[in-house]
């Protein structure tokens, strides 16, 4: 009944349709305030909560983001800064871009990378990257991947913290603390390198790596390392967990060998051959 008398009344029909175009027009304005607020929401800081108890992350007030082992008592950000060691940090020889220092740090030897730019970026801007969101930040992925890596029980370092640093509205620097390999040398720098049988290991090992789904975009001989104790994987930027394909896999193993030729240079043509032959021998024997 109320319907039927507003609408027979001109005034309040004329009230009506300009309520309704005012609702309309802020519903537009809340709907667009809503997009820009997704659009925006990676640039604010939050305070995330543990990944099943195995993470802790912390935000500090100038939009930097903390990732941190717990089981490692007292770890800060100021950790991530090789000024913050002084004398007890001391460049890695080889491999990689620089940025990797041996840290000698009271919990034990460390490993600190800084994550740095190559090629023409890096006259540009040697650290910075863009910023698209702290769950795409270089530095806390590859810390979750070595989480996920460790669980499934794949000979992988321990993860210490990983930092994601906001440089500017939209750039950011990243860096990452592990556990030093105790004595683990590169591939090249093993002194069981003309061994066949450290080859079969390296294949083996390999092969659970693609069995656990692992793609090493970075495959090369100074990310294998030889240890007392076996055959460890290094430096799992932009690495990911994908479903077992021979494609990628096969790719993995291209860059290897090319790797393998280039620094392995005490090797003879005929040597690295045969030796390689070893390596696809255990890969295989291992993926039977």
């Amino acid at each position: 009944m109320v319907v039927l008398a507003t609408w027979r009344n001109p005034d309040a029909v004329e009230l009506c349709a300009s309520s309704l175009v005012h609702c309309a027009h802020s519903i537009r304005v809340a709907r667009r305030g809503l997009h820009h607020c997704r659009w925006l929401r990676w640039l604010v800081p939050r305070t995330l909560t543990a990944v099943s108890g195995v993470t802790e992350h912390i935000v500090s007030g100038d939009g930097s983001l903390l990732l941190c082992n717990p089981a490692i008592d007292g770890v800060q950000a100021a950790w991530l800064d090789p000024q913050f060691w002084g004398e007890r940090a001391r460049p890695v020889a080889v491999g990689g871009r620089g940025g990797a220092s041996f840290v000698d740090a009271d919990i034990g030897e460390l490993v600190l990378r800084q994550y740095l730019r190559g090629g023409f970026m890096a006259r540009i801007a040697h650290r910075s990257y863009v910023f698209t969101g702290f769950s795409r930040c270089r530095s806390l992925r590859e810390f979750r991947l070595l989480q996920r890596l460790r669980e499934l029980g794949l000979p992988v370092p321990e993860p210490v913290a990983a930092l994601a640093e906001r440089s500017g509205l939209f750039t950011c620097r990243a860096a990452i603390l592990l556990r030093r390999i105790p004595g683990a040398l590169p591939l090249p720098s093993s002194p069981a390198l003309h061994e066949p049988q450290l080859w079969q290991r390296v294949g083996a090992q390999l092969a659970a790596f693609h069995a656990a789904g692992l793609d090493h975009v970075d495959l090369n001989c100074d990310n294998v390392l030889h240890a007392p104790d076996g055959i460890w994987l290094i430096d799992f930027d932009r690495c990911r967990l994908r479903p077992p394909a021979r494609r990628w896999q096969r790719a993995n193993l291209e860059r290897l060998q090319r790797s393998v030729v280039k620094r392995c240079g005490e090797l003879s043509a005929q040597q690295r051959e045969s030796l390689w032959a070893q390596l696809l021998r255990g890969y295989q024997a291992a993926c039977e």
